[in-house]
């Protein structure tokens, strides 16, 4: 509570009655305060009671989540997936997913060759999440040795749903950065990639290819995930990869669509950050003409464009020129329990924006808790906090939670009573 200020006030002097003060309401606040902290022992342990019970109730739901990803029905098997994922963006399932990898990784091939469209893109992102799950070890390369083939097969299949296209182009990059362990695998996993992107390009004769969004959806998803391979080449390949891609990389900046525009706009940046931490005098035959077009999009004004997509681009532009003027990035804290993260660059920003986008709101959580994700972005082991002080923590902040509720309700109380006998409280 805040210190109350002793103040005279005249109407004492004259025998009135006393004014009103926070010392006042205090008193009536603590035995408020008294019964509700009695009551959080009590809550405490009934929590603890129920505990184990709801931990086998949760795994219950998760093996009838996986039995469910046979069913005949399409939206059952839908749904199971939608429930795995779930769960395994939101908690370290680990011991479990050991133990049913092998069912989980079957649903999922089944999934991805039967199912359609959507079914397959749920498939495709449990595989990313289970090998989040399992980390860059045996059991996750098991699993991506089954599932690449897939993945590739419908990846370069022009007939395939295109949405479950645009599904395999992002999972296979997130899994291969976790779970490949050759690295001439990962250079043809990006000339997969290659061979889809780079149909977006400008055409030799000046023309711009005529594509549709979901087309050059394909496209970008796959130029994300080239670009999170980016992060883990060798000097030697970004070098190839300089000469081959950043001459015709800005063409792309001339694409309809925005997330291409914003997609390309970061891989340009990324390919400078890598050529600099390469060759420290690096610099690009066509940089003013590159900068010319980067200030353009950091600044537009185009009216046929949407308001959203332009405050969206423009501030994205923004630091891209920087990158590719100056060398600067933007740096970005992430605050998870009682630590922090800073995002210094453009290879940790695509790192970080690649898993976010399977974990969504349970990144915080994975990155105080996974060991593999701690391990990427360089955390050290998690920080291990006993029972005994998760529970002290707990009922401190139930505990000044229900205070400051009873606080509050007898000091509006108390003021209202005093506030009722009339007395002169304007002259402290």
């Amino acid at each position: 509570m805040p210190r109350s200020k002793k103040k005279r006030n005249k109407g004492a002097q004259h025998g009135a009655g006393q004014p009103f003060s926070d010392e006042d309401a205090s008193i009536e606040t603590l035995s408020h305060c008294s019964s509700y902290s009695d009551s959080v022992s009590v809550a405490e342990e009934a929590g603890e009671s129920g505990e184990d019970s709801a931990q086998e109730d949760f795994q219950f739901k998760l093996k009838v989540y996986i039995d469910s990803t046979v069913d005949k029905s399409a939206k059952t098997r839908q749904g199971a997936l939608d429930g795995l994922k779930t769960a395994m963006a939101t908690k370290i399932l680990y011991e479990f997913i050991l133990e049913q990898r092998m069912t989980i990784t079957d649903s999922i091939e089944r999934c991805l060759k039967k199912g359609k469209g959507e079914e397959q893109r749920a498939a495709a992102s449990l595989a990313c999440l289970l090998c989040i799950q399992l980390g860059s070890g045996i059991e996750s390369e098991e699993v991506f040795k089954t599932l690449k083939p897939i993945f590739k097969t419908i990846l370069s299949d022009t007939s395939a749903n295109v949405q479950a296209r645009q599904a395999c182009a992002t999972s296979l990059g997130l899994c291969t950065l976790v779970a490949e362990d050759d690295i001439l695998d990962v250079c043809g996993t990006m000339e997969l990639f290659e061979s889809l992107f780079t149909r977006s390009y400008t055409r030799a004769d000046g023309s711009r290819p005529s594509l549709t969004p979901q087309t050059s959806q394909l496209h970008t998803n796959a130029l994300l995930s080239w670009a999170l391979l980016l992060t883990i080449s060798s000097g030697s390949h970004i070098r190839t990869v300089l000469s081959k891609h950043l001459p015709k990389l800005p063409s792309l900046l001339e694409s309809d669509d925005v997330n291409m525009r914003i997609a390309a706009g970061e891989t340009i940046a990324l390919l400078f950050e890598l050529a600099r931490d390469v060759e420290p005098d690096f610099d690009s035959e066509d940089w003013e003409e590159l900068c010319d077009k980067l200030s353009a999009l950091a600044t537009d004004c185009n009216k046929h464009r949407a308001k959203t997509d332009k405050r969206k681009q423009r501030s994205v532009f923004r630091d891209v020129l920087k990158a590719v003027e100056e060398g600067d990035f933007q740096s970005e804290t992430i605050r998870f329990g009682t630590e922090r993260m800073t995002i210094d660059s453009w290879v940790r920003k695509r790192t970080y924006d690649a898993f976010r986008e399977f974990v969504g709101s349970g990144m915080n959580y994975h990155l105080q808790s996974n060991e593999f994700i701690r391990d990427v972005f360089q955390l050290g082991p998690p920080i291990l906090i006993d029972s005994a002080t998760l529970k002290a923590m707990k009922t401190s902040r139930l505990e000044r939670h229900l205070y400051n509720a009873a606080a509050f309700k007898a000091r509006t109380k108390a003021r209202n009573k005093f506030r009722d006998k009339r007395v002169d409280v304007g002259e402290f």
